[in-house]
């Protein structure tokens, strides 16, 4: 059973996020409507989550006594790790301790933190399909990878932690790959000089399948599926996503059993049993009714925003609730896009024009992060659309993202 207390007394219930970008403040805001009380944690004040929280710490995550010291602290009873680079020997201390619930478990954050730990586990544990790789520590490691382990061009090449595709990029030939070396040596969240490189898979799209695990009211864990989210990426970002993506029914079944193999592993306990409660962002290549595994996230997904238009509950209320031990309700409202809403200039404290005529575009929504810097590339919004079918969403979203005007 469930018990959830009242914020800011003796008896509340107390969740830290680590990572309050605006995927966190999101989860923030759904924790807050079910009475927990929320710590925001960021490497720089004012994060977008920060301004919503209980309370607002900054630390650099990825400074082991400096994690401590701030868990040890506020005591809090479930921490969730919203991005990678993160200090999780420290998390898996703690859990092993009992000090601590880690969400969805300290060794689902250890693993997926860098693209080896879940690529070896997908493929060489568990045996799912995906696309030929390599790991890679230096330069001359990457050609011969590249020409003599079978990875052959094209091939993508990325750094084993980055986010959001920094450091990615393709390599078509020879003359690409010392350039491709760099940029994945710059991109990285943490400089440990190690990359993984991948063939191509020809693939006729990608999706995002948003995958929940949960406790049903007798307290036995459920993995439901949310509809298939496509998405559009450029330089391994994501510019725009829609819900629902069209697949065959053999292909859809192929990646529910997918999902549900990763996240089952993932979601072991330090007991065995299963538990690793939350959503999961599972990405996955699509071919006919053919299907490779891609990457995996346990936490909510930036293509996921599009479920705040198109889902009875978001991909932000549904990770709330599972990780409170709650029933959740994975059903689709309506089909719908969303597309992204770049800074377009390097300041701080930027302003936004056009947001009356973004709106008035019909069926659409906007979400403005309130992150205090800017960049060229950086996201700073996302505009949101409903429609009776995709194209019409998506149309409606990149038109209403392009009205937005942001500038100093």
């Amino acid at each position: 059973m469930t018990t959830l207390g009242t914020p800011l007394s003796p008896g509340a219930t107390r969740v830290m996020l680590l990572g309050s970008g605006e995927l966190g403040k999101e989860v923030l805001i759904a924790l807050q409507r079910l009475g927990v009380e929320t710590i925001a944690v960021d490497r720089y004040d004012h994060a977008p989550g920060q301004q919503v929280a209980h309370h607002s710490r900054t630390i650099a995550m990825n400074d082991a006594e400096q994690l401590r010291r701030l868990i040890e602290q506020e005591k809090p009873h479930l921490v969730v790790p919203e991005i990678e680079a993160i200090a999780t020997a420290v998390l898996q201390d703690l859990e092993a301790k009992g000090a601590v619930r880690v969400v969805p478990t300290a060794r689902a954050a250890r693993l997926t933190m860098d693209r080896e730990g879940i690529r070896r586990l997908a493929a060489e544990t568990l045996g799912l399909p995906t696309s030929p790789y390599r790991f890679c520590d230096s330069l001359d490691e990457l050609k011969t990878a590249i020409e003599s382990h079978g990875v052959g061009y094209p091939c993508i090449v990325k750094p084993v932690m980055s986010s959001s595709g920094k450091g990615q990029s393709r390599i078509d030939s020879a003359a690409d790959i010392e350039r491709a070396w760099q940029y994945a040596m710059e991109g990285g969240r943490v400089q440990s000089g190690r990359i993984i490189v991948e063939g191509f898979v020809d693939f006729d799209y990608e999706i995002t399948l948003l995958t929940v695990r949960w406790r049903d009211v007798q307290g036995q864990v459920q993995t439901s599926f949310c509809a298939p989210i496509g998405h559009l990426q450029k330089n391994g970002d994501y510019v725009e996503s829609w819900q629902p993506h069209p697949m065959s029914p053999a292909a859809l079944r192929k990646a529910q059993e997918i999902a549900h193999a990763i996240t089952d592993n993932l979601g072991q306990g330090l007991d065995g049993q299963p538990d690793g409660l939350g959503i999961y962002g599972v990405e996955l290549f699509v071919k006919g009714d053919q299907v490779w595994f891609s990457e995996v996230s346990p936490r909510p997904h930036d293509t996921g925003m599009v479920t705040m238009i198109t889902q009875w509950q978001s991909e932000f209320e549904l990770h709330a609730r599972a990780i409170l031990g709650l029933p959740v309700n994975t059903e689709l409202r309506n089909t719908g896009a969303s597309a992204v809403i770049y800074g377009g200039v390097d300041a701080k404290g930027i302003q936004f024009d056009g947001v009356e005529k973004a709106l008035a575009v019909p069926q659409t929504e906007l979400r403005l992060f309130g992150k205090p810097e800017s960049f060229t590339k950086r996201r700073m919004g996302v505009a949101l659309a409903y429609a009776d079918n995709v194209t019409e969403a998506r149309e409606k979203a990149v038109l209403a993202a392009s009205l937005v005007k942001p500038r100093t």
